[in-house]
Order: C-alpha cells, then structure tokens, then sequence
C-alpha cells in the first residue's frame, strides 16, 4: 500500500513538473511570437536601401566553377501591411516583371530560358512571415541552445501547420534569450501548386541575419541566397532553375532629413566688442570666390549623396583612405587638399567631386592589398591635382533637391576622354614617387578584372561614377598589368583579388562603416581564393547600448 501510495505521489509531481515546463515553453513562445510583432511595428516606417546581388555559376563546373552571368538590383523596401518595393537600378538581362509579385524567380515554362529574378522577393527574407507569425499557423520545436557571437540563442524548427500552405516559412529560428528576439532564421517558404498557363514561380533557400541596433531591436542587415541547377520540370511545375548565389544587404534604417534642432535651440553669444585683426584682408579675389563656389558644390553633392544613404557618414574607414591619400600628396609634392568618402554599394567604381575623392565599398572590400588601393586612389587624386572642373551647377540649393531615383538616374561624375587620359599619366607620375612601389598586385587585380569584363558586367557597371574595368580604363592603365606576373588562377599563393565583403562592414542602422577584423586562414585548394565571389555571410552578432535615432 505504501509503495503504491509513493508511486502515485512520485507520478503526481512528475505530472505537475511536465506542465510547469509545458506552460514555460508556452510563455517562452508567446514572447518569441510579441516580440516578432514588436519589431514589425517599430520598423513599419522605415524605407531601407535594399540591394541585391545575384552570380549564376554553370551547373557542372565543378570546384574550379567560376561565375558566368551577374544580375544587380538596388531599391528601397518598406513593410508596411504588404513587402513594398521602390526599384532605384536594375541591371539584368532578364525580362520585364510584374513589380508586384512578392516571389523570387519566374520563369516560362514552353521556352525554359526566359527566367527573372525579383528583387523584391529577396527583399521578402527580411521577415519570416509578415501577417501569420503566430502559434495557430506554424508548430515550434526546440533544438538547443547555441552562441551567435556573444549572443546565447535559444534555436527552434520551425514547420507551418498546414504544410501546403503556400509562402509559409519551413526552417530554422535563431532566437536571442534576453528578450526574445528572432536574430536569424535559414530555410525557405513553401512553394505555391502547379498552376495553369506559361509562368511559373517558386521560392529559394536563404539564409537571413539580423544586427541589434539598440536594447531588443534587431534589424535585418545581410540575406544569403543559394540554389543548385534544376534543369528539369519540378513537382510544383516550376521549369529550369539556373545555379545561382545572392547577397542581399540592408541599410539606411534611420533615413531622414538631417535634424539641426539642437543647433536651433542651442545659446549663442555674440560680443559686441569682438576683437578683430585689422590687418587680415577681408574682401574675397575672384580666384578665391570661384574655388568658395566649387566646394559649395560640392558640399551640396555629397550633403544629397549621404542624405540618400548612398554615401557613408565620415568614419574610420575614411580615415585609413585618407592616409594613403596624404602619404601621395606629400611623396608627389602636390600642393592640393583631399578627402575620401565611400560610397555604400557593391559595383565598382571611384570618381572625384572638386576635392573629394569617393570609392565604393564593393570596390575596396576586393582589393588585394594597400598598394592596390593607392592605385585608386592615385587615379582620383590625379583629376585633383590637374585642377579638372567641378560641376559648378550644384552650387545651387535647389539642383540637388530631387527624388532617390532621380540621383541614381541623373547624376553623373564622369571625365571626358581627354580628362581621363591625362589623369592615367598623372597616376602613373604620383605612384613613381609614392611609397607604394611595389604595385604587382595592382596589376593582377588588373588583369583580373580585365578577364572577368564578359562575366561579370554588372558588378563593374559603375552607378554614378568612372568605370574601373571597362577596355579604354584598363588600357590607360596597362602599364600596372604590363609590370605584373602573369595571372594564374591556379597558383594558390597569387591573390588577385578578394570575395565580396572582405574589408568594410556597414551598420545597417546609421550607415556608419568599420574594418572587418577576422582571422587569417590558409588556403586549401585554389577554389578557395574566390575573387570577385558572393560568399555565404557569417556574422558575429554583438549587443549595442547607443539607442537608434
């Protein structure tokens, strides 16, 4: 009787520590599911630049596979009710789409080959399900717990109830454990059911990331995207699949016109007796006026171009830029003033406004080291110190008050032929004298991007500015290439250039820029070295105490 009554006791705590722990799981979901809608909410009105960059790679190339055929696309993104999608630059020989669809590939099925991308299905994979997040749609399964950086996640599967409920998440939630916020989820939503006539749409493995930007709030920053070939019909219809990899990368959360509020409100006290220096002259040469009109100008494009989020606010990566910078200027004896900016996308490209030298973060994520980057730089600081014309025309307040797509349609930072012929001897004449003498991998990079003109023309289609690997750049620069080995591919040791987003990282919330720090990993086989090449991200997930703004 006494072993029974111990037994029903022993069952009874048992049964009472499985629904403690059940109503624990309940709450922990709950909160998971709260915060999810916290975080749709606190970004509702935010328009982000979201850009996306596609390499197709052939379906049988083996380890040794290089990328084939590009595609770019730059928009901003918004999320309120609906994944909303304003296109900026599209770059691909795709046919025309539906700007409506949400999906991320089209294709018609009779031909096999008339495939489209849609950018604003990678722009999707910022969430994982807009409208029905909630425990009535999708079954959670806990898997363990495990390290994002510094960040302790709490990591689930997750499954849609209905399992063909079409466009519904299947895969796998990384959750923070200090408030429960989703910090990235990987796998894919489900594909729609065959359906009649010639199109045909699915959807595609990703791998989505997202950074704290201040306390809970995580914002999507980087999406990864992968598919292998499906060259033939799928079960749901969908035709040939072409192997392909994608960056998707978000920024300019905190878009808005710069406040000067505090500038307003602040006390200024003017003496009325201010002491003046009598002899300093005070009246402004004409000389001195036409250069005061050209930085005005200046100021204005850039002021238009960071507004934008195109151009990253000054930082530390400027400042290394403008070391190599100064150490040109002082070997060459230029008596001129510099500065750099970077331009926050992907394609490569570098142009000159009066005095400011801008270079695009793709451009200096894949350059092998700092006498390549000097290379540049030179380029730019050539068309400074030959004293090449400003468009004066900004001066005026009023030429750069123009819509987001209208700068990426309009505005064009480009020397004629003869501007850029001198600026190449110019560059050659400011290297000579620089502390960058050995420029042999400058001259690789060269000749690398030379060989990837045919593939890769989207990548080194600049959006605003010179274009770097067209045939009449790298011809007035061939005596880099002329100087350097010869590329081999092969060659394990020879690094002509890195993967996409090997130097500079971007806070998705105010555009400020950073080195990326990581550790050094030798190579194992020359499929490794990846130039030019979209690349799976990783990132190491870190809290911020600053609060957005």
């Amino acid at each position: 009787m006494k072993t029974a009554l111990v037994f029903i006791l022993f069952g009874a705590t048992a049964l009472r520590a499985t629904e403690t722990a059940d109503l624990a799981v309940e709450k922990l979901l709950d909160r998971i599911i709260e915060r999810e809608r916290a975080f749709l909410e606190a970004i509702a009105t935010r328009t982000p630049l979201v850009e996306t960059y596609i390499q197709e790679t052939p379906e049988n190339g083996g380890d040794a596979a290089r990328p084939t055929k590009d595609h770019y696309f730059l928009g901003r993104f918004g999320l309120t009710g609906a994944v909303t999608y304003e296109s900026l630059v599209e770059r691909t020989d795709a046919p025309a789409q539906k700007s409506g669809s949400r999906l991320l590939f089209r294709s018609s099925a009779p031909k096999r080959r008339a495939i489209t991308f849609l950018p604003r299905g990678f722009a999707q994979m910022a969430v994982v399900d807009l409208h029905d997040f909630n425990r009535d749609t999708y079954r959670f399964e806990y898997v363990r717990r495990e390290f994002l950086g510094e960040v302790r996640c709490l990591v689930f599967d997750v499954t849609p109830i209905h399992r063909q409920a079409a466009g519904k998440f299947v895969g796998r939630l990384w959750v923070e454990e200090r408030d429960a916020a989703i910090v990235r989820f990987n796998g894919t939503y489900v594909q729609p059911a065959a359906r009649k006539g010639v199109v045909i749409e699915r959807y595609f493995h990703f791998d989505s990331w997202r950074v704290n930007v201040a306390g809970a709030l995580w914002v999507p920053a980087q999406i990864y995207t992968e598919e292998e070939a499906s060259p033939g019909r799928e079960a749901n219809g969908a035709g040939a699949i072409p192997r392909f990899k994608a960056q998707t990368r978000i920024w300019d959360y905190a878009a808005a016109p710069s406040r000067k509020i505090d500038e307003l409100t602040s006390i200024l006290i003017e003496s009325d007796s201010a002491v003046k220096d009598r002899d300093a002259p005070t009246d402004v040469s004409p000389l001195e006026s036409q250069r005061s009109w050209e930085r005005q100008a200046e100021d204005n494009l850039m002021a238009r171009l960071e507004k934008g989020g195109l151009l990253a606010p000054p930082g530390a990566v400027d400042d290394v830029l403008n070391t190599v910078v100064q150490n040109l200027i002082v070997s060459a004896k230029l008596n001129v003033e510099a500065r750099c900016r970077v331009l926050l996308t992907t394609p490569f490209e570098t142009f000159t406004v009066g005095h400011t030298i801008v270079i695009s973060r793709g451009l200096i994520d894949v350059l092998p080291d700092e006498a390549s980057l000097a290379v540049a730089l030179a380029s730019e600081l050539a068309h400074i110190a030959l004293a090449h014309r400003t468009p004066t025309q900004f001066a005026f307040t009023n030429r750069t008050m123009m819509s987001d797509f209208d700068v990426l349609q309009h505005l064009r930072f480009q020397h004629p032929s003869a501007e850029m012929q001198a600026a190449s001897d110019k560059t050659i004449s400011i290297m000579q004298s620089s502390p960058y003498q050995n420029t042999a991998n400058a001259g690789l990079f060269l000749k690398a991007l030379g060989a990837r003109n045919a593939a890769l023309p989207r990548l080194l289609q600049a959006n605003l500015g010179d274009q770097v690997a067209d045939p009449e750049a790298l011809a007035r620069l061939a005596g880099f290439a002329a100087s350097a080995p010869p590329l081999e591919e092969n060659k394990l040791e020879q690094i002509a250039a890195l993967p996409l987003g090997s130097r500079v990282k971007v806070n998705p919330w105010n555009n400020q820029l950073d080195l990326v720090k990581t550790r050094p990993l030798a190579l194992l086989a020359p499929r490794e070295k990846m130039p030019f090449e979209v690349t799976p991200f990783v990132l190491y997930l870190t809290r911020t105490v600053s609060a957005p703004k």
